[in-house]
Order: structure tokens, then sequence, then C-alpha cells
């Protein structure tokens, strides 16, 4: 039985950071491992037109307004954006404040890793039944790599080695109280081992000695579901963590952009949470194609549930792999909400007019707005009604199912996400 390395991929957190030519297409490839973190990122600056100031700050609404007007952001901007657009870098921090921010993210995540690795030693390493070649060749290269990065350590100034042990010393205080299931987490770490190695292995970043980047998505999902047992480890959420992964390269900075959108997207994970979209999908096609929705609530096939892997993943596997990440972007810059929150603003304004008029009175009250119509939603009716001659020939589950798969290979050919997005809007 051969074992996996601990995920470190041969570097500690807070032991190697990459530099900035490490998002360089041709440095990534051969580095071809995810840095532990990227400091050098911390002090980057946006190329995008008015929306960085001299210091660093970003003003988020133009941000989001550029991904949308734009179709997202080119690759090599992509990774910085992304930090911002996920939380994990406040918008309103300069360069500097954010240096120091990255090394406080590193030392957190270093210490809840090492937490549940003390917890549970056996889990620490992913045992392998020796078919997987890539996989089996990279426990000898993380081996190696885990006593270079040892040795990079030692050179670290004594300013920088006091500094990071005081913000462990924090970290320890702050995650002193933390307790853990082991029936729970070992249900998790059990099912997380099933789905990582096998996770998006068509791309070039998980082949080759890339196949170790499936190792740090490991140690990712475990320490999030270690920390999250509300939310634990869900199937699906290997494939969203990955893209992170993917467009970042970095462990760190992964863990905690991940962690800032599963803080608004952890109730998908859930029965009732995905229940809840499919029923809000299921009224926004009532509305606009009374036929075709009732169509597919027939008895003979079960209503809306072949949407659930486009609405849970973001139509990532639906898509062209380039055009799936542009439209996360879009999906994620909230445009339509923003929107929707300038509207509520107003209406909130018009209300108030309304309460002094001598006109007013209760019938002139303004309905509410339905809130839960989100982007995706309208992005999934689109589809539908695109389709929606294909789906009334449907008879029952299996032909839906034919159809889905024959969609898929259908939308990774026609590569127009900006313009789908831009007709919704």
């Amino acid at each position: 039985m051969d074992n996996l390395s601990d995920g470190s991929a041969g570097r500690a957190a807070g032991q190697e950071t990459s530099s900035p030519d490490s998002h360089h297409p041709d440095v990534r490839s051969r580095r071809r491992v995810a840095a532990v973190s990227t400091a050098a990122l911390s002090a980057a600056r946006l190329t995008l037109p008015g929306v960085m100031d001299a210091e660093g700050r970003v003003d988020e609404s133009r941000l989001r307004m550029h991904i949308f007007k734009n179709g997202g952001v080119s690759p090599s901007e992509r990774g910085l954006v992304w930090r911002f657009l996920f939380g994990m870098y406040p918008c309103s921090s300069t360069a500097l404040e954010r240096s120091l921010l990255q090394e406080q993210l590193v030392v957190r995540y270093r210490v809840m890793k090492r937490k549940w690795q003390q917890f549970l030693p056996t889990a620490v390493r992913m045992h392998l039944n020796g078919t997987d070649a890539e996989l089996v060749a990279a426990v000898r290269f993380f081996d190696r790599r885990q006593s270079e990065a040892q040795r990079q350590t030692q050179d670290q100034s004594d300013d920088v080695r006091d500094r990071l042990a005081f913000l462990e010393l924090q970290a320890q205080i702050l995650f002193e109280r933390v307790t853990f299931d082991q029936t729970e987490l070992r249900e998790a770490i059990r099912i997380i081992d099933k789905d990582a190695p096998r996770t998006n292995r068509d791309l070039s970043y998980y082949q080759g000695e890339g196949s170790g980047n499936l190792l740090v998505l490991r140690d990712i999902l475990i320490t999030y579901a270690a920390f999250h047992p509300e939310v634990s480890y869900a199937q699906g959420m290997n494939d969203l963590c990955s893209r992170f992964l993917e467009v970042l390269d970095s462990e760190v900075d992964t863990f905690w952009s991940f962690s800032c959108y599963m803080e608004k997207f952890s109730r998908d994970f859930r029965a009732d949470g995905l229940h809840r979209k499919i029923e809000v999908e299921a009224a926004l096609l009532k509305e606009l194609d009374p036929q075709l929705y009732a169509h597919l609530v027939t008895d003979s096939m079960e209503s809306f549930t072949f949407c659930h892997r486009w609405l849970l993943l973001g139509f990532q596997r639906e898509f062209e792999h380039s055009d799936a990440l542009r439209l996360f972007e879009i999906l994620s810059c909230d445009h339509l909400e923003l929107i929707s929150q300038q509207v509520d603003r107003a209406r909130y304004q018009e209300r108030l007019a309304r309460k002094h008029s001598k006109e007013d009175n209760p019938e002139s009250e303004l309905p509410v707005v339905n809130t839960d119509f989100t982007f995706e939603l309208f992005i999934c009716a689109a589809i539908l009604l695109e389709n929606r001659e294909t789906l009334l020939q449907c008879r029952d589950d299996v032909q839906l199912i034919q159809f889905t798969s024959r969609f898929v290979c259908m939308l990774k050919h026609n590569n127009d996400v900006a313009g789908l997005c831009m007709n919704l809007y």
C-alpha cells in the first residue's frame, strides 16, 4: 500500500511563496505544484482602468461592473482579481495592509491544518492502491520537496521568524477551543479521498507532476470540513475548490477564497437549499414559458432535477473550460444583485414620498420584490428557452438525460458566454 504525502506539497505554510513570475504560464508549467502562498501578489497592481488607486485600494463597484460588461477578465489578471472578487483581500485594503494580512492568513491556515492532522494523524497521508502511476510518482516528488522546504525555513531572517511566531501564537489562541467530531470528520475525509484524486484529471494543471495539486486540493477540503462542521464536505465542493486552486495557484489563498465563497453559497450544498433554488427556477420558467414548465412537471419526469448540476457548480461542466471560468466570474460579480440594491434604494425613496403624500393610501403600497431570482437562475432559464423545442419532445427522465448529454457537447462548441449574459441583461 502506497501513501500520499501530507498534502503540504513539500512546503510548510509560511516557508515558501511564489514570485510574480510564477503566474506566467511558462513558469507555472515548470513548477507545476501550487505554492503555499503568493505574498508577492499582495503588492501587485490591477491594470483595469479606474479600478485601483495609488495605494492599492480597489473600487469594488467598478471592478464588478468591468467583469460584467467585458465578459470576465483576462487570464493574466484573473488570479489577482479573484482575490478581491471573492473577498480574500478587502477591496478597501492598501498594498501594505494586504502584505500583513497575507502573513496572518498563511499562519492561521498552517495552524488550522496542523490541528486536524494532530487530531487524526492516520489521515495525514492518503492511502493509494498503487494503480495510479501519476499519484504514486507524486509521492516521491513531494518527499523531496518537503525536505527542501524545511531547509528554506532556516534561511528566514530573525525579524520574520519573530513576527511569524507571534502570529502563530495568536492563531493557536484563536483556534484553541475548536473541537472535532471524530466520526463526522473521518466520514468527510473518506468521501474527499474518493473525490479529490479524480477531480479534473483532464486538465493539464492536474497532470504529470501537477497531479500533486490533487493533494493540495485534498488538504484544503479537509481543513475546510474540519473547521466548518455545519457544512462539512459534500460532493461537488471538490469541483468548485479545484476552480479556485487552478486560478489562484496557491494553497492558502485557495482555502480562504473558497471559504469566503462558501459563506454565501454553502446552503446550496444542503438538500433544502438546492431544493429551494430548483423551486425558484421552476417558478421563473413558469412565468416565462408556461407551456414548457407544464411539460417538465409531468408525472413521467422529475421536475427540474436535471438542472441540479448546472446550478450547483455554476455550469462548470457544461461549457468549455475557459468559458466556464468566465461565466463563473460573471455570475460571481453579483451585478444583477447590485442593480437590485439600487432599485431597492429607489423604491425606498418612493415609499417615503408616498408616505408623506396627501394622496397616500394603503392600496398604493409597492409590491414586494423577490430577491431569490439570482443571475444563474436566469442563465439556466435562457438555456431552457433556447432548447424548448427539444425539451418539449422529451417524454421521460431517460430522454432528459440524453438531452443534457448532447447539450453539454453543444455548449462546449459555443463560446458566446458573454453574449448570452448580455442578452439576458
